[in-house]
């Protein structure tokens, strides 16, 4: 959304001067005649119909964010990213849309964007309650295990197709998602037990707009990823080999009427025995991606 204020303020004394701007500019030309004055009674001239207002809105955004999490995991070794979408809405309820993101080859071998695709339907029941349904498809342009120094994990990408059910009531969001595909590369041929087809999230979202303050909300969130396979023993990080794990975040974000965004969030996730440290797929490198860990994002939607 995009808004300007203009204030504009004419000068009443440029108005007066006219007649005489005129006059010295063309003496020779005759003075017109004065516009006929309407009858006190005569009927106001019928006003243009307004253009009919399109049945559908076009947003796009873009964000900086000091470390990118999904799901409670650093996406970027840590590191800050750039972000932006474009987002689609029919009155009808249906929904297109695509998101970008910058992400760390140490994570996604040979790679260094996310690009996501997503769409559905969301169906307004009252105005406290809505539910919908919808596909959301990851893309890592050049990401593949191909790439990865670790030899034995050729093979596969990231990219994960997932469908997601949802129920909305007022500000607070209950969604399940669920994966078509292998769950961003882990697979048989990156060491676990079998396909993780059917990994699923389930996530409680909240966004309470504080009275106080117009403009301020208070945003909570907690998930559960459960993985459909396991790590091979030995696994990793002295034997863990369940990758299961809770995510929550708790924070402020606050939106100016112009569109601007500034939001600060606490992100933690428990199984940190598994995640602390990763193991870079490219070099020797390691980071603690779970954990707890705080971040800042500042951005604006046109």
């Amino acid at each position: 959304m995009l808004h300007k204020r203009h204030l504009i303020i004419g000068s009443l004394l440029a108005c007066a001067m006219l007649p005489s701007f005129a006059l010295a500019q063309d003496v020779s030309k005759p003075a017109e005649a004065p516009a006929p004055t309407a009858p006190a009674n005569a009927a106001e001239p019928a006003k243009a119909p307004e253009p009919p207002k399109p049945p559908y809105t076009l947003t796009a955004n873009v964000f900086l964010v000091s470390d990118y999490f999904f799901r409670g995991l650093s996406q970027t070794w840590g590191k800050p990213a750039i972000q932006g979408g474009a987002d689609f809405v029919h009155d009808s309820g249906a929904y297109l849309g695509t998101w970008a993101s910058n992400v760390s080859g140490n994570q996604y071998a040979g790679g260094s964007m996310e690009w996501d695709f997503y769409g559905g339907y969301n169906y307004k029941i009252n105005d406290d309650w809505t539910v919908g349904a919808g596909l959301y498809y990851y893309y890592y342009p050049g990401a593949n295990n191909d790439n990865a120094a670790t030899p034995g994990l050729a093979g596969s990408t990231y990219n994960t197709l997932e469908g997601n059910l949802l129920a909305n009531w007022k500000w607070l969001t209950l969604k399940y998602n669920y994966s078509f595909t292998a769950y961003f590369g882990a697979s048989p041929a990156t060491g676990f037990t079998d396909n993780t087809n059917g990994t699923s999230y389930v996530q409680l979202d909240g966004a309470y707009p504080l009275p106080s303050v117009e403009g301020l909300s208070l945003i909570g969130h907690v998930g559960y990823t459960h993985y459909s396979a396991d790590l091979n023993p030995p696994g990793i990080n002295g034997g863990q080999t369940n990758p299961s794990y809770t995510d929550w975040k708790l924070g402020v974000s606050y939106v100016w009427k112009d569109g601007w965004t500034v939001g600060a969030y606490y992100v933690g996730t428990d199984n940190t025995a598994y995640y602390n440290p990763t193991a870079s797929l490219v070099n020797s490198s390691t980071k603690n991606l779970g954990g707890n860990n705080f971040y800042v994002t500042v951005g604006r939607t046109f």
